[in-house]
């Protein structure tokens, strides 16, 4: 296990100080101090320049993210010191208004305390804001992907309000204490009602989405150092909400809906009446963010951005890695540059992961 940490340190150590054009004595002092903390304590604390520089290496090597170019822009908040509950919520609404910064988005993530034999902070959502979904004998009310969590916020203590759109409460666990469940305060919540610039009965429909995709429940690491409470965001590409969230059968399904409000042939496939419907959700979903004054960005643009970004890579002497199932739009990828490449899917750290629910 020292061994197994001590190795990923130096791997990291020397490309992030590298990378920050350090001396080789300032590399060779910080790797015998690492040493030393490991060799004593089992573990060892990343600067803070470690940590920022190290969380937006992480950025980089994801590999199913499109929006990759802009990685050395993370806003990184160190809040490794604070060690109770309050503290830590607080941090989480100070990251929710930071980083929807009244509609102009901010690349941000917030990490708390690293993983160690006294100390585990985990939150239990999926992302900061997201919205309630519960089973009825009518079928499920509100997003469907969030029915397990939802019956998890009820069981301790939720006050379910049983609507389409109603945002879950913040439930996060600090070591093997009882998780502690928050409200989200109405004036940190941004949201945009989804109208669109020609059908005005799309208003009837009252759908609508949160301002900024914050991830909560993955953890990051850098250099053999785990923090299992480091929720990130970047702003939404419009294919997520008016793709994915809005349209996905399992998810809030409205293309049948649109699709009959805009006289189409629902019953034949040979109507292309998903296709057309899609195309006006996602139209919808980019007219309302911009309307708003929300960040957001289309498809195309972000796979162009996303060119860019390969190519600063390559003059930097690096390759780039990539899922290639991920990076394709779900909205005419074929007209996409990403859709006629390969990409190979290897795992670099720092990177951020999957974790094992907490319920």
């Amino acid at each position: 296990m020292m061994n197994g940490i001590l190795k990923e340190a130096e791997d990291f150590i020397r490309s992030c100080y590298r990378e920050l054009h350090k001396t080789e004595q300032e590399l060779e002092n910080r790797l015998n101090h690492i040493q030393k903390q490991v060799g004593s304590k089992g573990y060892y604390e990343h600067t803070a320049e470690e940590l920022e520089y190290g969380a937006k290496m992480a950025w980089r090597n994801s590999n199913r993210c499109i929006g990759r170019l802009f990685w050395e822009n993370l806003d990184v908040r160190d809040k490794r010191h604070l060690n109770t509950e309050d503290e830590i919520i607080e941090a989480l609404f100070e990251h929710i208004e930071t980083a929807t910064n009244k509609g102009r988005i901010r690349p941000t993530i917030t990490i708390f305390s690293q993983k160690a034999a006294h100390k585990t902070v985990r939150i239990w959502n999926h992302q900061l804001i997201r919205y309630a979904g519960y089973q009825t004998e009518q079928g499920v009310v509100g997003d469907p992907a969030s029915l397990a969590f939802t019956e998890i916020c009820i069981k301790l203590g939720w006050e379910p309000k049983r609507g389409k759109f109603d945002v879950l409460p913040l439930v996060i666990q600090l070591n093997e204490q009882r998780p502690r469940l928050v409200e989200i305060p109405d004036h940190l919540l941004l949201q945009v009602p989804i109208r669109h610039p020609h059908y005005r009965w799309f208003e009837d429909l009252q759908l609508k989405w949160y301002a900024v995709p914050m991830v909560s429940d993955m953890k990051l690491e850098i250099g053999g150092i785990t923090y299992t409470a480091a929720p990130f965001n970047g702003w939404y590409m419009g294919t997520e909400i008016g793709a994915r969230n809005l349209a996905d059968e399992w998810r809030y399904n409205t293309l049948p809906q649109i699709g009959s409000l805009m006289g189409l042939d629902v019953r034949s496939n040979l109507s292309l009446w998903k296709d057309r419907a899609l195309l006006e959700l996602n139209t919808a979903v980019l007219h309302s963010f911009k309307e708003d004054g929300v960040s957001i960005v289309d498809h195309h643009t972000a796979a162009q951005q996303f060119k860019k970004f390969e190519e600063k890579e390559m003059d930097m002497g690096r390759s780039v890695t990539g899922n290639w199932a991920w990076l394709i739009p779900p909205l005419a990828p074929a007209a996409t540059h990403v859709f006629h490449k390969s990409y190979e899917n290897e795992i670099k750290k720092p990177n951020y992961f999957y974790q094992t629910e907490p319920y």
